[in-house]
């Protein structure tokens, strides 16, 4: 009888306290729990020590994503309200899909104002969740207006001002799109990612734009109930050339964060191997998933009842994973978004 998994059995104990509210000043300082996912032993490491756990022949598959600055502050231009709107997808030039607060002060017809009038939008629809479509007009190019106006829309459970924002963007961040950083990479620098090439290890680069829907709350009792959100990402034929030639010759292919995970499981899944390929995807791993890509995934340590917890105890095993996490409590680990890292091979 196959056991039906509770959003409880995912839960555990962490102290406010560990919560890292601040990126620290050298991305590679870091602390690394190594855990081995077959005995659930737990090495302790810094971050610059992951050197030591890639082979020659081993192949890094990093999330190139860009953070948007996506949290604009304006007012309305009929009444001067204040009007917090926070980007979520572009669907069309100009026209995005966003959250507004105060919501019930944004209708149709709606104008407002950013920046003394640098940037204006017209809420030109709704969405069921409460959203609005917003027509943006600018001079000039809007990525550069943004990045002037717009703040980074850090997660909910970082309450200080990020001084620096580049902080809360890896260092080989490229493609416009996401919401919020792919915080694995957060802990490379370029230095360390060319001597990590030194030794002979494959670097690859896929696309993943994070959606807020990852900090969303499990609110359901079964895991297998939960709808998960949708989220964009990209391969190149270059990636998957590399990627398929690293899985032939035997070598490990080890993902930088839940996303890049979700990408290859997602692309693997449909197609057996990798491929060139585009899309949407929802996949939702949890324990019981048979992986078909990855032989080891390096990342942050994740919320309580959260999918990124589902996701790692899928692939080291849930009574392996918390036995770990609670380590990491007892050993005062920084958990999240700035906090320390994992290793699981």
């Amino acid at each position: 009888m196959v056991k039906i998994l509770k959003v409880e059995d995912f839960d555990f104990y962490l102290p406010e306290n560990l919560i890292a509210q601040t990126p620290l000043e050298d991305r590679t300082s870091s602390r690394l729990m190594s855990l081995n996912r077959r005995t659930g032993d737990i090495e302790h490491k810094q971050f610059y020590e992951i050197l030591d756990l890639l082979q020659e022949g081993d192949c890094l598959v990093l999330n190139d994503t860009r953070v948007l600055p996506a949290r604009l502050y304006g007012a309305k231009e009929d009444t001067g309200a204040k009007i917090e709107v926070l980007l979520l997808k572009q669907e069309q030039d100009d026209q995005w899909e966003t959250l507004v607060k105060p919501a019930k002060r944004v209708k149709v017809g709606t104008e407002i104002v950013f920046g003394d009038g640098k940037l204006r939008a017209t809420c030109v629809g709704t969405k069921d969740h409460g959203g609005r479509i917003l027509q943006f007009s600018y001079e000039g190019i809007f990525y550069e207006v943004l990045d002037e106006l717009g703040e980074m829309p850090l997660p909910p459970y970082i309450t200080e001002q990020l001084d620096d924002q580049d902080r809360y963007q890896t260092v080989f961040a490229k493609e416009r799109g996401s919401a919020a950083a792919p915080t694995a990479g957060l802990h490379f620098t370029e230095e360390l990612l060319e001597t990590i090439k030194n030794k002979g290890v494959h670097i690859a680069f896929i696309t993943l734009h994070v959606g807020l829907g990852t900090f969303r709350p499990v609110s359901v009792d079964s895991i297998e109930e939960h709808d998960m959100h949708s989220e964009f990402y990209q391969m190149t034929e270059g990636t998957a050339r590399l990627l398929n030639s690293v899985k032939e010759e035997g070598g490990r292919i080890i993902t930088v964060g839940t996303t890049s995970t979700r990408t290859l499981e997602t692309i693997a899944s449909e197609h057996g191997k990798f491929i060139e390929s585009s899309g949407w995807t929802s996949i939702f791993i949890y324990p019981g998933y048979e992986f078909k890509a990855i032989d080891g995934l390096i990342t942050n340590f994740h919320l309580p009842k959260s999918t990124l917890i589902m996701l790692v105890s899928a692939l080291a095993g849930r009574d392996n994973v918390l036995h770990a996490y609670e380590t990491a409590v007892k050993e005062q680990y920084r958990f999240f978004s700035f906090g320390d890292a994992m290793i699981i091979l």
